[in-house]
């Protein structure tokens, strides 16, 4: 029996993704059926957050029903999976970015450019001894990555947000700084 005329179980990834091309909608959920819940679970090992996976998986098979005419097969050598994942990791990345792009600094990490003296009395009351004179001893902008990062428990990206920086220059900057520190603490 020819592919064409098979049910949709009865088919690989493959030619599900040809049929969904041709507007399936049989094969289309049967490719949803297989894949989906593998798919979710490598978005999960990359992404915590619940929301961001469900609009990333809507994202991605939305993607496919769409342009599932794109999908060139073992033709290019490529998989239905391989496919499916290459759509997903760059929703994913899509969904980072748009993440990164609107988010905005916490109130209570927000720089006190207006008044330092006040941020050197707080970080002062917040480390003292050695620790904090070594802090002190840093260079403003390796203090402040370092501030954002091990006092207020931020990741690089959200540091980088915060301070308007690339995260390259924020891992930099923080590599720099705990060199420093070690260096002021032996």
């Amino acid at each position: 029996m020819r592919a064409g005329r098979r049910a949709p179980r009865e088919l690989d990834e493959e030619h599900l993704v040809k049929r969904v091309a041709r507007g399936d909608r049989a094969a289309f959920e049967e490719l949803y059926r297989r894949t989906a819940p593998s798919l979710a679970v490598r978005l999960r090992r990359r992404c915590a957050d619940e929301q961001i996976v469900a609009e990333v998986m809507q994202e991605t098979y939305l993607a496919v029903w769409r342009a599932a005419g794109a999908f060139a097969g073992s033709a290019a050598g490529g998989t239905a999976v391989g496919w499916l994942w290459t759509i997903a990791a760059r929703r994913l990345v899509d969904a980072f970015r748009r993440r990164a792009h609107h988010a905005e600094p916490p109130p209570a990490a927000a720089p006190h450019a207006v008044a330092p003296a006040a941020e050197e009395e707080a970080l002062a009351a917040t480390v003292g001894g050695d620790v904090g004179d070594a802090l002190r001893g840093l260079a403003p902008e390796l203090r402040q990555v370092l501030q954002a990062m091990v006092l207020d428990g931020m990741t690089v990206r959200e540091t980088a947000v915060l301070l308007g920086l690339p995260e390259g220059t924020v891992k930099t900057r923080a590599r720099r700084a705990r060199l420093e520190m070690r260096r002021a603490l032996t």
